[in-house]
């Protein structure tokens, strides 16, 4: 057998087919086999090794991966699952290779979403998204208070989660609109963060991920240019040397 191993999920990764994370989630489902055997968590492929995911071939990629900013519409889901759900972005895109988002935005939500094909990347990105800018322009139902503003800034304490939002910067627009600029990406954060403190989301929209703005119509996607792709390359460099960092502290500290 050949020496050149490398794990199943980082080979699904590689393969263009899913994240890591993702591909840990169809292997504990069972739904991933190496020569039509399940395997447990952790197995390493050879290069001989035939991997399906429900029964089809996964093949070691051989061409360029695909790096895709969407103007996502409300209303499309963010799951590659097309079986579960109709509107999803997949089926929406139709992209003629197979893709995948980075991250998620909500589906009463539009804006910018990145896809790709290059689970590296993606693992990447949300290994240390808490690092990450995320900017929004939010419209809520009631007159925004400079009230508003400050505790919004200063970081809300959603109960459900049992933790307090981070401090972000946040700028009024105009009398129901304002921005905010977010480092962590809880679920649903924004709007839960506006409904602890009486008001509601009427329209949410990203702008912007790290170095990329949203510049596409609506409902329409564009390739990311070198110079786009560089930076964010940079930018999750420096994220990964943090966290690295961060950890190792961790576990000196536990000594």
């Amino acid at each position: 057998m050949s020496e050149n191993l490398t794990r199943l999920n980082k080979y699904l990764s590689e393969a263009g087919f899913c994240s890591r994370r993702q591909a840990d989630r169809l292997i504990d489902a069972g739904r991933v086999t190496i020569n039509d055997v399940i395997p447990e968590m952790g197995t390493k492929v050879a290069l001989e090794d035939v991997v399906k995911v429900d029964g089809e071939i996964i093949s070691s990629r051989k061409e360029d991966f695909v790096y895709l900013a969407f103007n996502k519409p409300v209303g499309i889901v963010c799951t590659t699952d097309t079986r579960v759900e109709k509107n999803n972005i997949i089926d929406y895109i139709n992209y003629p290779k197979r893709i995948f988002p980075i991250g998620r935005l909500d589906k009463p939500s539009e804006g910018l979403i990145l896809l790709t094909d290059d689970g590296d990347i993606v693992n990447k990105i949300l290994r240390a998204s808490n690092n990450h800018e995320k900017e929004y322009i939010v419209t809520v139902d009631l007159p925004i208070s400079q009230t508003f503003i400050e505790r919004m800034a200063g970081g809300i304490y959603i109960e459900d989660l049992g933790k307090r939002t981070k401090k972000c910067e946040v700028k009024k627009i105009d009398r129901f609109t304002f921005s905010i600029i977010l480092t962590q990406g809880l679920n649903r954060q924004i709007r839960r963060m506006c409904e602890y403190l009486n008001y509601e989301v009427q329209t949410l929209k990203r702008v912007r991920i790290m170095n990329i703005k949203l510049d596409s119509p609506l409902g329409k996607y564009r390739e990311l240019s070198k110079e786009e792709f560089k930076t964010l390359s940079d930018l999750i460099s420096d994220s990964k040397k943090t966290f690295e960092a961060h950890q190792n502290s961790e576990r000196k500290y536990r000594r």
